[in-house]
């Protein structure tokens, strides 16, 4: 096919399941490559298998790939919605004898269901297991008579024919790959796989199989690339041949290599988290996603990690994309996050705190007008100790809210001396008198307190600490004082004395 003009990519999911971490690679590879060329990428949904199908899936694929920040030019495009063109493609095909009706009746070809043949056999290859000659059809050789009868006999059992591609049964099939370079299979093994399914018991449609649906969909949306999983790569060959059998140009196929899990296997549950859904509720930074998934398996030819998205679009080509196989490495991404934490402007940051803030239902709308900059600031304050955006309801709680609790571990750790409840008391009074509130005049009061009273201060800076967010680490005491402002750490002092009280004399 030729690519003169501007590229035309699709991401075409399934809704059987949740989108997968190397789905959404799959989509954020196929969105860069448009957006960096100018190009269009479009959205298609694959619901034919209605049996597995689950419709509900589909908004939280959606909702997954807008998280992501992939966003489409063209769709969501359901071919469900389209069934009527299939079969028209595969009568296109009988037409021209690269295609045959197959009689057999649906359970009983090779020992068993069509589908779940084919299944077998493309899971075989891509495990590496060496391809065996193909079984043909008998139906591929019947002559009139034999087609009469064969119809006859279905007719009686009530079911219609399938439609199979008449695979040549000598010579190859090659295909240019833009990533891994000539394939070539010998086409005695190619099975004469299905392009239309008989209809089961209750179903009156002729369903397509993936292939045949996938290229007359390719071939009527203009797609110039098609840009995959490795895991594609067996079923190349045979879409290869109804491009041919269609008479149309075949798109630049690029097989993106697979991500396995730690163990060099295919990334499952026993890996942890795999779809896109379980990240976003831990409180990843969608931009840090994004910016580890591309990372895995394509390399901006230098050593560089930390791409924003900006420079992700200008660096992106398909000659960065690598032949081996990425491991999902969880600390890789749990790094990738706190750089993005910790490096991102800080007004790009705050949609994101804003968001979890409203989720702990501790969001106040002063902090998006009137009080904005001092949001801004206390998100630059506690960011260094986060790492993810939970960090900032649940740890950071404090600097956000009123209504926190006491680290239990903490308590005991700096509760415990006889000699508080009194040397709190008197603190508070002391900061409950100042008349300026910055961070030297609240470190004068807690250190003249301890030097009066011939103590260290640290014992006053942990347990004011305590007292004021509930954790034991925070950012520096009087950067947080100040920050909280007076009025309110006051107030948590006065709060926390009968606690301190108790604790001490337990």
């Amino acid at each position: 096919m030729t690519t003169a003009s501007k590229p035309r990519v699709r991401f075409a999911p399934s809704p059987t399941g949740y989108l997968h971490v190397g789905g959404a690679r799959t989509a954020i590879f196929n969105w860069l490559f448009a957006r960096h060329e100018g190009g269009t990428f479009i959205l298609r949904i694959e619901d034919t298998d209605v049996e597995r199908n689950k419709p509900e899936l589909v908004d939280g694929i959606l909702e997954s790939l807008r998280w992501l920040g992939v966003d489409w030019d063209e769709g969501p495009v359901f071919q469900s919605q389209r069934l009527e063109v299939y079969p028209a493609a595969a009568d296109a095909l009988l037409a021209n004898g690269s295609a045959y009706l197959c009689y057999c009746a649906p359970e009983k070809y090779a020992g068993g269901d069509h589908a779940e043949v084919e299944e077998v056999e493309e899971a075989e290859e891509a495990e590496g297991k060496k391809p065996l000659k193909k079984q043909r059809c008998g139906c591929r050789h019947l002559d009139e008579a034999g087609r009469k009868a064969a119809e006859a006999q279905a007719a009686e059992q009530g079911f219609q024919p399938a439609i199979r591609f008449r695979v040549p049964e000598t010579g190859t099939t090659a295909f240019d790959d833009a990533v891994f370079g000539k394939r070539e299979v010998q086409n005695a093994e190619i099975e004469d796989f299905v392009l239309l399914r008989s209809p089961k018991a209750g179903q009156t449609a002729r369903l397509p199989t993936y292939h045949l649906a996938c290229v007359v969909d390719d071939i009527e949306m203009r797609i110039t690339h098609v840009i995959r999983g490795a895991d594609h790569l067996s079923n190349t060959p045979k879409q290869a041949l109804i491009y041919r059998g269609l008479g149309a140009a075949p798109p630049v196929f690029a097989h993106v290599p697979l991500i396995l899990g730690p163990d060099k296997t295919r990334m499952s549950k026993r890996h942890g988290a795999t779809s896109v859904g379980s990240y976003i509720e831990e409180g990843f930074l969608p931009e840090a996603f994004r910016n580890f998934l591309t990372l895995l398996g394509w390399s901006a030819g230098d050593d560089a990690q930390f791409l924003r998205t900006a420079e992700l679009l200008e660096r992106f080509s398909l000659a960065g994309v690598s032949r081996t196989n990425a491991i999902f490495d969880r600390p890789k991404l749990e790094w990738f996050n706190t750089q993005y934490l910790q490096k991102l402007p800080v007004e790009d940051l705050a949609p994101h705190v804003e968001a979890e803030l409203k989720r702990a239902k501790i969001w106040r709308e002063v902090w998006a007008g009137a009080e904005r900059d001092w949001f801004l600031r206390t998100i630059d304050l506690t960011r260094p100790r986060t790492r993810l955006l939970p960090d900032f309801s649940t740890w950071a709680r404090g600097f956000f809210s009123d209504d926190f609790f006491y680290d239990g571990a903490a308590m005991e750790k700096f509760w415990k001396d006889a000699k508080l409840p009194a040397l709190m008391e008197k603190l508070t009074a002391g900061y409950a008198a100042l008349t300026e509130w910055n961070h030297d005049a609240c470190d004068k009061v807690l250190r003249d307190l301890a030097a009066a009273e011939g103590i260290k201060a640290g014992l006053l800076i942990n347990a004011t600490r305590v007292a004021i967010v509930g954790q034991a680490v925070a950012p520096p005491l009087f950067d947080t004082m100040v920050a909280i402002g007076k009025e309110r750490i006051v107030a948590r002092l006065r709060r926390a004395l009968p606690a301190i009280a108790a604790k001490t004399s337990s």
